[in-house]
C-alpha cells in the first residue's frame, strides 16, 4: 500500500488516480498508523511553503514521516512536497522545512520571463531509477516560483531551464522528489509514477 499524505494541500485525488492507474494501491490518509503500515509514501504539496509546513505540523505527522524516512521507506515528494524536504525557503523565511536535505529553496531568477513558471518544459536527466524507460528530453508540467538549491549538487537527478538552470528532481537513497507534477504530465508523468510504484 502507498500512503498519500493528506495534510490539506496538494492535488490528492489527481495524484491518487494517476498512481492507481499505473498499478499502485493508494490510500489517502492523515493517520500515522496508515503511514507506518504503508510500503511507500507520497508527499504532495501545492501552494506556499509556509502554509504547507504549518498544515503538516498541525497534523502531528512530522515525527512519523521522519521516522519512516529514516527507516528506509521510499518516499516521493511532488512540487512543494519536494521543497519542504529542504531546510527552508525564501518564500517563507522564518519557517523551517523538514531538513531531510541540506540546502534552501529560492525564487527562480528568470529576468524577462513570467513568474510563476507555469507550463510544459523539457527536462534533462542525470540518472535515476525514477526515470527508467524515458529518453531524450521529455516535457513535464510545472507550476512554481521557487526551486531547490541543494547543498549537495549530486542529489539533483533532473533539471530544466527557465531563465536559469532549475532543479526538476532530486534523489538520495530512498528519497525521491520532483518539482514538476507527474500526475499532470501525460504518459511521461505516468511512467515516472509507475517507476516509483515498482521500486
Amino acid at each position: 500500500m502507498i500512503a498519500l499524505i493528506d495534510y490539506g494541500v496538494g492535488n490528492l485525488y489527481s495524484v491518487a488516480k494517476a498512481a492507481a492507474y499505473v498499478g499502485g494501491d493508494v490510500k489517502i490518509s492523515s493517520r500515522a498508523e496508515d503511514i507506518h503500515r504503508a510500503e511507500k509514501i507520497i508527499l504532495p504539496g501545492v501552494g506556499a511553503f509556509g502554509d504547507c509546513m504549518k498544515n503538516l505540523s498541525a497534523t502531528g505527522l512530522i515525527p512519523t514521516i521522519e521516522r519512516e524516512v529514516s527507516s528506509g521507506k521510499k518516499i516521493l515528494g511532488i512540487c512543494v512536497g519536494l521543497q519542504i524536504l529542504f531546510e527552508g525557503s525564501e518564500e517563507s523565511p522564518n519557517v523551517d522545512g523538514l531538513k531531510i536535505f541540506g540546502g534552501h529553496v529560492r525564487r527562480i531568477r528568470a529576468d524577462g520571463l513570467k513568474i510563476p513558471h507555469m507550463g510544459w518544459n523539457s527536462v534533462t536527466f542525470a540518472g535515476s531509477k525514477l526515470f527508467a524507460g524515458l529518453s531524450g528530453n521529455p516535457y513535464f508540467y510545472f507550476v512554481h516560483s521557487y526551486h531547490a538549491a541543494p547543498d549537495d549538487p549530486t542529489i539533483v537527478t533532473a533539471t530544466t531551464t527557465y531563465g536559469e538552470t532549475v532543479t526538476a528532481a532530486v534523489e538520495r537513497d530512498n528519497i525521491f522528489a520532483t518539482q514538476f507534477h507527474p500526475e499532470k504530465s501525460g504518459d511521461v508523468g505516468l511512467r515516472v509514477l509507475k517507476n516509483f510504484v515498482e521500486l
